[in-house]
């Protein structure tokens, strides 16, 4: 069965595990839609690349009727609200690296307290995050679009709160950068 192109692994899978896909990708679950189709299509062949390419195609089949997890707003204001809802005083905003398979790389912006003492999370920043907030048309220059938007929204709420701005490593996506330490 190999040499078999999306389409057609699509219709050797069995009605149910279609219907299980198809609501996995309808959700925007895009690991457990590719972990099914691939769990169930092992044993005919179909390898981990064929699974994602399967999935993909129910994406573009979907397409708007996904229920996409709504981006995280940038704007200082709705920033600055999350942030009034962090226990503790606010110490520092700080921009981290994060990644994963489905996303690649993407900036997390964090409230950063004391008394308590933690971080908060106020908005995950993915590449399509970033080029929406930056403007199709803005070049990010030299950093990651994710890099680039965590940069301007992080600098504007510390300017707001009045608190330092820390960011280890704006021009490399590093998730073991140093941290904030006051």
């Amino acid at each position: 069965m190999a040499g078999m192109d999306t389409s057609e692994w699509w219709e050797v899978l069995p009605a149910g595990i279609r219907e299980q896909v198809d609501g996995y990708v309808l959700r925007d679950a895009r690991i457990q839609a590719i972990r099914i189709v691939f769990e169930a299509g092992r044993a005919r062949g179909l390898g981990l690349n064929d699974a994602q390419l399967v999935v993909h195609d129910r994406y573009l089949q979907h397409g708007d009727r996904i229920a996409r997890t709504p981006d995280s707003p940038l704007d200082v204001v709705s920033l600055a609200a999350r942030a009034a809802g962090c226990p503790g005083r606010i110490t520092a905003i700080e921009a981290v690296w994060d990644g994963d398979t489905v996303h690649d790389w993407f900036v997390n912006l964090l409230a950063i307290t004391a008394d308590p003492a933690g971080e908060h999370p106020l908005a995950t920043i993915y590449r399509g995050t970033a080029v929406r907030h930056l403007g199709e048309g803005e070049d990010a220059g030299p950093l990651h679009p994710s890099a680039a938007a965590a940069d301007r929204a992080g600098r504007a709420l510390a300017v707001r709160l009045s608190v330092p701005f820390h960011f280890a490593s704006p021009d490399t996506p590093d998730d073991q950068a140093p941290r904030w330490r006051p």
